[in-house]
């Protein structure tokens, strides 16, 4: 296998967009963390269409960093997009993800990889949550109508730190708007089940989050309907007996 992830036990995808002013902190926070993480760790940029310089600036940070590697996109196609993109690109036992804004800690995945080897996700809720009214309302909102539809229990879906087993993170179903549906996908998978773990939150100190009204809470209010969609159609299988390795 040609990945260099094959190489590592655990891979943290970073899905970026038009963030080059958090660059240079990413490389140090997830420079230090992968050093000196309880796992074998190596982090995975997945550059979203940035028109800004962030993929130029990706470039030299990965050539002088080891453990870390990126793949770029033709355009910008979307947080979703991003994500599952890294899972497919990622070949170690665990997978994790956090937001380039770094409004989250990656030293905080220790909390979560403690607990990874009982559940197929643990998955972070911002605890002391660092944001404006306005938009914890919102989220607020959009929070209680998806659990409703969706019946996961999850606190915080839209919390930008969580860990996976890779072989779970391939299976689950790609449609805009994934990000906001973890819990409720993993779920799906027979005998899967998740964790949420309180994790610390910060204000956004550099760059502009690339979410408004419409994708924080109209747009997650419709994907509810269209996870319910797929929740009737979505496909399982094992198999009892195969040739194919003989």
């Amino acid at each position: 296998m040609n990945n260099r992830t094959a190489d590592y036990e655990f891979t943290i995808v970073v899905p970026l967009y038009n963030e080059v002013e958090n660059i240079g902190e990413l490389e140090r926070r997830l420079g230090a963390f992968a050093s000196s993480c309880s796992l074998r760790t190596c982090v995975l940029f997945v550059n979203d269409g940035s028109t800004d310089g962030s993929l130029e600036k990706l470039v030299d940070v990965c050539r002088c960093n080891q453990h870390f590697s990126y793949i770029s996109f033709d355009r910008n196609y979307g947080l979703t997009v991003a994500l599952k993109a890294g899972i497919d690109n990622t070949f170690s036992k665990y997978v994790g993800y956090i937001d380039a804004d770094l409004q989250t800690d990656p030293e905080d995945f220790e909390l979560l990889l403690r607990h990874i080897g009982e559940y197929s996700m643990v998955t972070g809720v911002r605890a002391d949550r660092q944001d404006s009214f306005f938009k914890k309302m919102q989220s607020k909102i959009a929070n209680s109508f998806r659990r409703m539809m969706t019946g996961d229990g999850a606190k915080d879906t839209g919390c930008p730190l969580k860990v996976l087993h890779t072989d779970v993170a391939r299976k689950l179903p790609l449609f805009n708007g994934m990000h906001r549906f973890l819990p409720a996908l993993v779920l799906l998978q027979k005998g899967a089940r998740y964790m949420e773990v309180p994790v610390h939150h910060h204000p956004r100190t550099a760059g502009r989050s690339k979410f408004g009204l419409g994708n924080r809470f109209w747009g997650p209010l419709a994907d509810c309907f269209a996870y319910r969609w797929m929740r009737r159609r979505y496909i399982e299988y094992s198999i009892a007996k195969s040739d194919t390795d003989e």
